[in-house]
């Protein structure tokens, strides 16, 4: 199992467009990937689920994974939120 809190950088927060990007990534890795915030825990393989977060800038999300490849799936995670989703703002 691999963890890593991560703050959301990007100014709209992850809304629909950042949503599936998570869960487009989390899929391509053959195991768990969960964001937790303020201890509610999602799968982020679930659109409806990261959606359901309502995670804005300044929030802070633990990554959890745990499986196979459970390090490539955290480091590709947090590129995303680190990147800030390709937002400028």
């Amino acid at each position: 199992m691999q963890s890593r809190t991560i703050t959301v950088t990007n100014k709209l927060g992850v809304h629909a467009r950042p949503a599936g990007l998570l869960t487009k990534t989390a899929s391509l890795f053959d195991c768990s990937v969960i964001l937790e915030k303020g201890g509610k825990r999602v799968d982020a393989k679930s659109i409806l689920a990261v959606m359901t977060m309502a995670a804005k800038c300044g929030d802070e999300i633990r990554i959890i994974t745990s499986g196979h490849n459970d390090k490539e799936a955290l480091e590709a995670t947090a590129a995303l939120f680190l990147s800030k989703f390709g937002e400028d703002e």
